[in-house]
């Protein structure tokens, strides 16, 4: 009884292991994908009409030329006539078509003026095809357009909220052809990592090797993994796909350090290390300040004598001649002020883990701003063990 109580706190042991390393890893779906499944894109032109009055102009030739061909397909005759509708926009229309969609499939599209239309709002696009990068039309797209925003103005004011030159419309598009993907008679897959790393990608193999049978997982680079399936058909490559993408797999990754010098934004990754170093790092600041006095004089103060060939708006300290005699004076007080903060040298010890140089890099008390130049000092003396990247 004594073995099986044992026995027992040792699988509960295992158990509670195996559950901590599975933690640790990230599924292959969200960290990879399989090779030739993947969005295709999807672009036309077309017009929108139903503005009112916010649409292009007579300047724009195209628009125009596109409204005359759209009616003359009607049956209208169109040509030498003059057209002036400025309830209608040219627009760009764009769409994703996502992998394994079937005729019939409905998509969003993303509608954008090209011409100098003010505003989307209210319209409606017409029957436009899409195509993709071979010229074949996937999708046709229609229906009235949704901005989220609005532009109005008259006598000389406007309001504009968001960007109302662009809109959307929700399963605006309709899938007219498919794309054919041939797994059943595969008998390799390829698994592309998002981010290539040797280390995840040897992982990646070793775990399918080590959960799936009957297949064979080969690291080709840093990037892929090829899986062979026997050639006997035993093994459903559907069923394969689901096993794999389901799979934890402990990613591994550079040590980064992403800077963005324009909204003062500093990302560091979990491998970040410094070495020993001695910072010093002040501000100096330069301020210059003006002040304007104003001298009133007393009630019937005598009025100082003219300067002579100089024009009185030219004459410095000289104002506006108060009755019967007295003048008001403006004079002008500049301070100029430098400031310069006492800095002393501050040593940062080797990091061991990004907990660490956070702590370290704070106790200098420093701001994002000045943190990015820190970063790229400490780059340039050789001290960052880390891929400084500034965007």
């Amino acid at each position: 009884m004594e073995v099986n109580k044992k026995s027992v706190c040792w699988m509960v042991l295992i158990f509670f292991l195996l559950l901590e390393t599975s933690s640790y890893g990230a599924r292959v779906k969200d960290i990879a994908g399989i090779s030739g499944v993947r969005d295709n894109q999807l672009m036309g032109y077309g017009l929108v009409v139903g503005l009112a009055g916010t649409g292009d102009d007579v300047k724009n030739g195209f628009t125009k030329e596109s409204l005359a061909n759209l009616l003359s397909r009607q049956g209208l005759a169109m040509k030498d006539k003059t057209l002036k509708a400025d309830n209608t926009a040219a627009v760009m229309v764009t769409a994703i078509l996502p992998p394994f969609s079937k005729v019939g499939s409905q998509l969003d599209v993303f509608v954008s003026s090209i011409g100098n239309s003010k505003s989307l709002y209210g319209g409606t696009l017409l029957m436009v095809p899409l195509r993709g990068a071979d010229g074949a039309v996937y999708a046709v797209a229609q229906g009235a357009i949704t901005l989220g925003g609005f532009s109005a103005g008259g006598g000389g004011g406007s309001s504009v909220k968001n960007h109302p030159s662009a809109g959307r419309i929700t399963n605006g598009a309709m899938v007219e052809k498919q794309l054919r993907y041939d797994f059943e008679k595969s008998r390799t897959l390829s698994i592309n990592l998002f981010n290539p790393d040797f280390t995840t990608s040897s992982r990646l193999a070793a775990s399918i090797n080590s959960v799936i049978t009957n297949v064979a997982a080969k690291e080709v680079d840093s990037s892929s993994v090829f899986v062979k399936l026997p050639e006997d058909g035993r093994v459903n490559i559907f069923e394969l796909i689901s096993q794999i993408e389901n799979l934890d797999v402990p990613v591994d990754s550079k040590a980064v350090v992403v800077m963005n010098e324009k909204t003062g934004t500093v990302v560091m990754g979990e491998n970040v290390r410094i070495s020993t170093v001695a910072i010093a790092h002040g501000n100096l600041s330069i301020q210059i300040k003006e002040d304007m006095r104003v001298s009133q004089p007393l009630p019937f103060s005598p009025s100082p004598p003219p300067t002579v060939g100089v024009p009185r708006s030219g004459r410095e300290g000289v104002g506006v001649i108060v009755a019967p005699g007295g003048q008001t004076v403006v004079t002008t007080d500049k301070t100029t002020t430098v400031n310069e903060e006492k800095k002393q040298l501050m040593v940062v010890p080797k990091g061991v883990t990004i907990q660490d140089v956070v702590k370290a890099l704070n106790a200098v008390g420093v701001t994002p701003r000045d943190l990015i130049t820190i970063m790229q000092t400490i780059k340039a003396a050789g001290a960052l063990q880390a891929d400084l990247r500034i965007i």
